[in-house]
């Protein structure tokens, strides 16, 4: 399934995704209208379901705070790709069960509105007619993301 493309630059912190104070809100499906609010006022309105995010280098540097990683997934993200990420980031993206995956060559390759197509397992994106080998998760990883994210897999097991 293509999806749509909402690319972002480089060092993209935890504050851009969602601001501190915001996290006084109730809960994250509160806090998801204000994604990214300081970088795109419009992006919670306008991103759907099954859309990706694509950065440049140290997405999701900033604090540790679960929350940014966790509006992506509450707004139907689904996956956010990077030339690299913050280790607290993509942690808890995994955690949560928001697939992150580093792809050096497709931020360059990619545009806002562009389509592209992301097959996890194989650790592949696709876009226009090109495919970007990604970092291919380890299969405890993929397993994580597969039940719904840590807590869920520890759950199930």
């Amino acid at each position: 399934m293509e999806s749509t493309v909402w690319k972002f630059g480089n060092d993209v912190d935890t504050d851009q995704i969602i601001a501190s104070q915001y996290l006084l809100l109730p809960d994250v499906e509160e806090m998801k209208q204000y994604a990214f609010e300081s970088l795109d006022p419009g992006f919670a309105g306008k991103v759907k379901p099954g859309d990706i995010i694509v950065a440049e280098e140290n997405f999701g540097c900033g604090s540790s705070r679960e929350q940014a990683p966790a509006v992506l997934k509450a707004l139907g993200v689904k996956a956010v790709v990077a030339k690299s990420f913050a280790r607290i980031f993509y942690r808890n993206a995994i955690n949560i069960g928001l697939p992150a995956m580093v792809c050096r060559d497709l931020p360059g390759h990619v545009d806002t509105g562009d389509k592209a197509e992301v097959d996890m397992e194989k650790g592949v994106i696709t876009a226009g007619g090109q495919e970007y080998p990604c970092t291919k998760l380890p299969e405890y990883m993929q397993k994580i993301l597969n039940q719904g994210g840590l807590i869920a897999s520890l759950n199930k097991e």
